[in-house]
């Protein structure tokens, strides 16, 4: 996929996004969401760092904390998601249409809005679907990659097959299922599982 119509994709979930987190009230935005041990607000928040993120902060801001990716996640997601409601959308809204991002593959900009999305939508009892143009780019993105979210050695051995799409990777015991909630799965999210079918599932589910 082309890096514009990524980018066309990753503004179209955003925005998306921007309209799910205009709805919610004060309990839903402090639901626990898919992401271990962040509050939807938090969630949110660690979006808006993403979308907001250019590769001269980054650097700097992983040095402040030794380079330990997680607590800069972790970080950013609790500054943010501390900010007012009004003023979080008001952030994202406007990174609608701009194109700054860490530096990693715009690709990666992709999955994280379209997994982060869910994870604050489902918690909710919310569903969203993304284009399969979208979904189809991140899950071969992270089918054979192993880096910060491990999909490459979560699906090793199994066989994922999509039943709304073509899409379809690996050989080995089955696993079906929608190709949104397969990335899910391949990323860890184990609440993905009830959409998911197969003799792979049980296999899937210790790796999550």
């Amino acid at each position: 996929m082309k890096r514009d119509e990524i980018w066309k994709h990753i503004h179209t979930e955003r925005i998306a996004l921007v309209e799910t987190l205009e709805t919610l009230d004060d309990e839903q935005w402090a639901t626990p969401s898919w992401c271990t041990g962040w509050s939807v607000r938090q969630a949110a928040g660690h979006v808006l760092a993403a979308a907001e993120q250019t590769p001269a902060n980054f650097y700097r801001d992983l040095a402040a904390v030794g380079f330990r990716f997680h607590a800069f996640t972790d970080k950013d997601a609790h500054r943010l998601g501390s900010i007012e409601t009004s003023e979080l959308i008001r952030r994202l809204r406007a990174r609608t249409t701009t194109t700054n991002h860490p530096p990693a593959p715009v690709i990666a900009m992709l999955g994280e809005i379209v997994v982060h999305g869910d994870d604050i939508r489902r918690p909710l009892g919310m569903r969203h679907q993304p284009e399969e143009s979208a979904l189809v780019a991140v899950a071969d993105s992270w089918k054979n990659s192993n880096l910060l979210i491990g999909a490459k050695r979560r699906i090793q051995g199994l066989a994922l097959v999509a039943t709304d799409s073509e899409w379809s990777h690996g050989n080995g015991p089955v696993v079906t299922g929608p190709l949104h909630s397969l990335i899910l799965a391949m990323v860890g999210r184990r609440g993905s599982h009830v959409d998911l079918s197969g003799d792979g599932l049980t296999l899937l589910a210790t790796r999550s």
